[in-house]
């Protein structure tokens, strides 16, 4: 386990979490996914490349096939198994070819100097295209595939891609530049850049609602103050400075409240300050064990924590405007770093979980009880974050970067980006 990546470290591991951070800093052949409604396995789409074969339409297609390939919802048919001629087809369809490989959806694109054309096409409907865009050739190729991707994945299952959004995280930096930087990349991994700018120690990013800005925590005055900085980088805002602990920001789902975790009156417990000003709102925990780790529900009506009030440290819930916390998880001694699923009519929270050897990411459906792994027996899996849609969970793997998994569980889990991160979470769709 990194040393920064203690969120939710609690008591004496707290403390040293702390001093740490600044010294430190698809086999989816059995995914079973709900397209238009039904309970069925992946769904076999082929994705031929362009017959043009030149760096454009090779871009298209890579970008393409990690898309729909990491969106929880098709089975990417082997394209070496195509018998149909591409040259002979064009941008159409022979439905007999696509059907004896296994295809039921096959996807044709064509680009211009001007344009790019997409096309989808259900092989079972025939030789007419069940989905045509166009896009005119303005700005980069990769953002045109995002949002046409998008458009696939909302045509199965009526909900918006991911494709195109952001992730944030905590990475060291250079020894001769010191500290550790918040980076924000697009969600495969593309364009990383650093967006705080100071030598000192940085963590614990947070995306608002509108993925216009980043919270994190900063030690660059000598003490974990909380700032805001624009997503794009710049200048940050100092937002809270309270004696001791100013750490685990959590916007709530209107962005004008932020959730985090203050010790200025002696101990670490929940407060909710206003996003504006960093005035203290109001305080939500009272307990002489330390509460930490703050997560929003996508309804606002209640945060998720980390408190060691029964023991070890367990995921607890209080109503967002104060009352009585409960205890929700219930496997292991050892329960981190909460963050809610933003499927509507849904209460799954996705956490760090240590009930054997390693630290692993699991989900746990409020409503039922159900908890899934999403990793086991492959590596050290910290600091989950859900994708706008709740399909997959990007989280860090000790020592060897970023990962994208499905939030159901099946599948292998796809590295984005390489290196020591911590503290990943993941920005709202992008606009359409």
């Amino acid at each position: 386990m990194l040393p920064i990546q203690r969120q939710a470290q609690l008591s004496v591991v707290v403390a040293l979490s702390l001093v740490a951070a600044v010294a430190h800093v698809a086999s989816a052949d059995d995914v079973a996914i709900e397209v238009n409604g039904q309970k069925k396995g992946l769904y076999p789409l082929a994705l031929p490349t362009a017959v043009e074969g030149d760096a454009v339409a090779k871009e298209i297609a890579t970008v393409e096939a990690f898309d729909l390939g990491v969106a929880g919802v098709f089975k990417i048919v082997d394209p070496t198994s195509f018998l149909a001629d591409l040259k002979a087809e064009g941008l159409g369809i022979e439905p007999p070819k696509w059907k004896d490989v296994g295809a039921y959806g096959v996807v044709k694109y064509r680009a211009t100097a001007s344009e790019i054309e997409f096309r989808l096409y259900e092989v079972s409907k025939g030789t007419t295209a069940s989905l045509t865009k166009t896009y005119p050739r303005k700005g980069e190729t990769r953002a045109i595939v995002h949002r046409w991707c998008n458009e696939v994945v909302k045509y199965y299952t009526s909900e918006p891609g991911f494709f195109g959004s952001k992730i944030t995280f905590t990475a060291k930096r250079s020894v001769k530049q010191g500290g550790s930087a918040i980076y924000a990349m697009d969600f495969d991994g593309a364009g990383a850049y650093a967006v705080s700018n100071n030598s000192s120690t940085n963590i614990l990013p947070a995306f608002s609602p509108s993925g216009g800005q980043i919270a994190y925590t900063s030690f660059m005055r000598n003490n974990p103050d909380l700032y805001v900085s624009s997503a794009g980088g710049g200048r940050p805002k100092k937002l809270a400075s309270y004696k001791g602990m100013n750490t685990g920001a959590a916007w709530s789902p209107d962005g004008s409240k932020i959730a985090l975790t203050l010790s200025k009156d002696g101990n670490p417990e929940i407060y909710v300050i206003s996003a504006s000003d960093g005035s203290v709102i109001s305080r939500l925990t009272d307990n002489r064990t330390i509460d930490t780790s703050p997560a929003w529900s996508p309804d606002g009506s209640t945060i998720a924590f980390v408190s060691d009030r029964n023991g070890g440290p367990q995921i607890f819930t209080v109503p967002a405007g104060g009352g009585a916390a409960t205890q929700v998880s219930k496997n292991g001694s050892y329960n981190t770093t909460p963050t809610w699923s933003p499927k509507k009519g849904k209460r799954i929270i996705a956490y760090t979980t240590r009930d054997g050897g390693t630290y692993d990411i699991v989900t746990l459906d409020l409503a039922t009880g159900a908890m899934v792994r999403v990793t086991q027996n492959d590596g050290s899996n910290e600091e989950p974050a859900f994708s706008p849609n709740g399909r997959a969970i990007a989280f860090a793997r000790a020592g060897q970067g970023v990962f994208i998994a499905n939030a159901d569980g099946t599948g292998k889990a796809v590295k984005v980006w390489s290196g020591s991160a911590t503290g990943v979470d993941w920005g709202p769709a992008p606009t359409p």
